[in-house]
């Protein structure tokens, strides 16, 4: 009968347990989707339930220190976050939350140092070199903020926060040629944000500077610009005489179809296998490469002009369009040049 009691009290334990994981779940549940809607309030409310039930989950305190960040309860957003980043189980979001609350009360020499540590724990952390980087930047440290995001694209390269800063950066600094590979990189990594236009504009003015005057020949004569670099502009070179009518969507489409040609002609992939120059080799083979070129340059160009070209090429266009939302671009580790 005592053996009995024993099985049947264990039982009803690990129900109960099991019951209570369930609630904290659909209160979690419930919080989030609190969050989502703005109701930080209810949110709160629903979130401190839940974390009754199960204290020491981490998601759930991430959660509670990114809602206290939103209801700008910075303190105890902090409070919270250097607490889950002493954890054994802390992952790189529990850094980047109190990194943004630091930021956000300007506590710059905290934030430094969290993120040299977060870094230390996760040496391969995109999003924490693009935070670093930011933060750099916020302090006018632009060659630091600049060696984090490149350490970023090198060690992480299907992150697209890293490309859209580094491309930022080299517009501001007039330096052309990672604007055209990490502006064109950033845009098929992440194609339909609000980001996304600024950066084809960027590459719109990218290729209009390259093919101002000497603009080539300068940078091939630079004892700075790379081997990676350099064939890239003695290929595309070769297409100069189709800019002299000026840098269009049209003349863009012919300069890099034959800048494709050509690559792949001297096999320049042997020696630089580079996702990107993959990416218009296929599409330039699939009959999309114009409507991929309208897509960056076009819209760029004019919004209303490129809705022209769509109702023109209505099959053209919907098939790259298709093809866009149907394939997840991604970048093998390896093919940084810099």
């Amino acid at each position: 009968m005592k053996r009995f009691l024993v099985f049947s009290f264990l039982v009803f334990s690990f129900y109960t347990c099991l019951a209570q994981q369930q609630d904290a779940k659909q209160l979690y549940a419930t919080a989030k989707e609190f969050m989502r809607q703005g109701d930080y309030d209810n949110a709160t409310l629903v979130l401190n339930s839940a974390l009754k039930q199960d204290p020491i989950n981490l998601e759930m305190l991430k959660d509670f220190a990114f809602l206290n960040y939103l209801k700008r309860d910075f303190a105890k957003s902090i409070e919270i976050s250097k607490t889950l980043i002493e954890r054994e189980d802390a992952d790189e979001q529990c850094f980047q939350v109190l990194g943004m609350t630091y930021k956000a009360i300007a506590e710059h020499k905290e934030c430094n140092k969290l993120y040299k540590k977060g870094l230390k724990k996760f040496p391969n952390s995109a999003v924490l070199y693009n935070d670093f980087g930011e933060l750099l930047a916020m302090d006018k440290d632009f060659n630091g903020a600049i060696e984090q995001w490149e350490q970023g694209i090198q060690t992480a390269p299907n992150y697209s926060g890293n490309y859209f800063n580094a491309a930022n950066y080299y517009a501001r600094t007039n330096n052309i040629f990672p604007v055209l590979i990490y502006g064109e990189l950033f845009i098929n990594l992440e194609s339909y944000s609000t980001r996304t236009a600024d950066v084809k504009a960027l590459l719109l003015e990218g290729y209009k500077k390259l093919f101002t005057g000497d603009n080539i020949a300068k940078l091939l004569n630079d004892k700075k610009t790379g081997s990676f670099e350099k064939l890239f502009l003695t290929t595309i070179e070769k297409s100069k005489t189709l800019a002299t009518e000026g840098i269009t969507s049209e003349s863009l489409t012919a300069i890099r179809t034959r800048f494709s040609l050509d690559w792949y002609h001297e096999k320049s992939q042997d020696k630089f296998p580079f996702r990107l120059f993959d990416h218009q080799q296929y599409l330039l083979g699939e009959g999309l490469f114009d409507a991929y070129n309208q897509w960056i340059f076009g819209a760029a160009t004019s919004p209303s002009a490129y809705q022209i070209w769509n109702q023109a090429h209505e099959k053209q266009a919907a098939d790259f369009k298709q093809f866009q939302h149907s394939r997840v671009f991604k970048i093998p580790t390896g093919q940084y040049y810099r």
